[in-house]
């Protein structure tokens, strides 16, 4: 489902990072982040199989787009399904609506990897920034799922940042990768506005 905490605006950029999942418990746990407020207005957490949840991305960043002129970044992890899910958005971005990210290489120029690629080198890094940023309060968060994931995020005993037992992290790691979009993300001018119908009710549920 997704869950919108407030009304997004014209001429608002966004970076939107996805934390994907192959179903069992986990769930697919998607940030919305406006870079020129700094907060996170929109959330989605869907369970199921990344391709499942890929649909309801796409018709999202399309309707950001449609709401603020302004072609959102979009960058799903690629493990657990999300390079097939990224490769999904790329060919269905018939319209242009949205911009894919491609993974850096170590001078920051982009890869041929549509997504973003955790791994033991841009794990730590991509964290111990975000908590950094998060301690400082340079985000805003609203969802109160995603507030609770924080307090059940911990340092195990080999040193690794995870989530407890029995807890989940997918919106911590969503809220990290997020996070990296929003330091090297910058805002694309040629935009053409092709409106929609609106995805979401007077409550800023998905309908």
């Amino acid at each position: 489902m997704f869950r919108l905490y407030r009304e997004i605006n014209l001429n608002e950029f966004f970076v939107c990072f996805g934390d994907t999942a192959q179903g069992g418990a986990d769930s697919n746990f998607m940030m919305f982040m406006s870079k020129t407020k700094g907060d996170i207005p929109l959330v989605m957490q869907r369970p199921g199989m990344a391709t499942e949840a890929t649909p309801f991305i796409r018709d999202a960043l399309q309707w950001i787009f449609d709401k603020t002129h302004v072609k959102p970044v979009v960058a799903l992890e690629r493990n657990n399904g999300g390079a097939s899910a990224m490769h999904d958005l790329y060919t269905s971005n018939v319209q242009g609506r949205y911009i894919i990210y491609y993974m850096r290489d170590d001078q920051g120029k982009p890869t041929d990897k549509m997504g973003w690629d955790t791994n033991s080198l841009t794990r730590p890094k991509m964290i111990g920034e975000y908590l950094t940023a998060f301690n400082a309060r340079l985000i805003k968060h609203y969802d109160a799922e995603t507030i609770e994931q924080h307090q059940t995020f911990i340092v195990n005993r080999m040193g690794k940042p995870q989530a407890a037992a029995n807890t989940h992290d997918d919106a911590v790691m969503a809220s990290a990768g997020v996070w990296q979009l929003y330091q090297s993300e910058t805002i694309q001018t040629d935009n053409t506005f092709l409106p929609t119908e609106n995805l979401f009710d007077e409550a800023g549920f998905y309908v």
